[in-house]
């Protein structure tokens, strides 16, 4: 491996800023010449730190309910704790200069001489999922470097759903009055958030009434099952006001008892998962369906880069060993 991977890597664990904004650069390359670079950063930063160590929470939800601002508030508290906190917040990209729009970062009010706090804004550059290509990637270098992460997602609708990839805990963020009971009922986003949020409870007696709406659909869900019978853990519905700052001990201390709810095993399964999903979608930006028939069918590519994955790949290298193979197999045809 390079020496200065590895030297990198180092600084990164040590949460220098100037490293972590350096690896997050690295990671964001989108060029595939850049992929065994990559490899080499995220499997020196993969031995520096144990797999359950920190915790990384997702926040989505719709645009307009006031993720950004939340986001802002539990990373004061957090810093007020004691603990570091690194943000990737991803914004629309633009249309222009394909970088990230950053109007939700101005909501954002952040001491810049803080070495306990990072703030990362990246673009989707035309993802879908709510998420970017380097998600994953960056969200490792962050783990490496702080003790939480927060990742806040583009807003979504029922089928954005790729942050329970990457993180421990999904927070869905909803605000009062917008009829967003009705859409959360539906499936498409009933199966993502461990923790809901109805934000902005500076509102009021309309907040609490959302709150008791959700809950309520929850326990008919639960009743119809199809709720969350099978999880292990029932899934809370909190009221806060990032503008106030009430309600974020509270949620903190949700996203607490949720980490607390897996074993180290269950854990490290969640995150071998999310990494097999990334490996595989990496696989198939770079190969693309032809790529994709040479595995056999999605499921079955997930399923090789989940092997990989136990042997202790990290998921950029389970995707160039596989795309060796594959080209392999081309010349073998040619």
């Amino acid at each position: 491996m390079p020496q200065s991977e590895v030297e990198l890597a180092a600084r990164v664990a040590q949460a220098e800023k100037l490293a972590v904004a350096t690896a997050l650069n690295s990671v964001e390359d989108r060029r595939p010449a850049s992929l065994p670079l990559i490899e080499a950063l995220l499997r020196a930063l993969a031995s520096m730190r144990s797999v359950d160590y920190g915790q990384r929470v997702g926040l989505t939800g719709p645009p307009g309910v006031g993720k950004s601002t939340l986001t802002a508030a539990l990373a004061r508290a957090q810093r007020e704790k004691g603990l570091s906190v690194g943000v990737l917040a991803v914004d629309p990209s633009s249309t222009r200069s394909g970088g990230a729009l950053l109007g939700d970062r101005a909501r954002m009010a952040f001491d810049p001489h803080d070495a306990g706090l990072f703030v990362r804004s990246v673009a989707t550059a035309g993802d879908l999922g709510g998420l970017t290509y380097s998600a994953n990637a960056a969200i490792q270098v962050l783990a490496a470097a702080y003790d939480r992460v927060i990742v806040e997602t583009t807003g979504v609708g029922q089928t954005e759903t790729d942050v329970e990839q990457v993180v421990d805990t999904v927070c869905l963020v909803i605000q009062p009055g917008s009829g967003d009971v009705l859409q959360f009922i539906k499936a498409g986003i009933m199966e993502i958030p461990d923790v809901i949020v109805v934000n902005k409870g500076d509102h009021g007696r309309l907040a609490q009434r959302a709150a008791a709406d959700l809950a309520g659909a929850l326990d008919r869900l639960r009743t119809a099952g199809m709720g969350d019978e099978a999880r292990s853990w029932k899934l809370p519905v909190l009221v806060t006001s990032a503008r106030d700052r009430t309600g974020i001990s509270e949620l903190i201390e949700a996203f607490e008892a949720h980490r607390a709810t897996f074993t180290a095993e269950g854990l490290a399964e969640k995150r071998r998962q999310g990494g097999a999903n990334w490996a595989a979608s990496l696989f198939v930006r770079l190969h693309g369906e032809h790529g994709l028939r040479f595995c056999g069918d999605r499921a079955q590519l997930v399923a090789q880069m989940r092997r990989r994955l136990e042997q202790s790949e990290q998921p950029v290298g389970a995707a160039l060993a596989l795309s060796d193979a594959y080209l392999r197999s081309l010349r073998s045809i040619g």
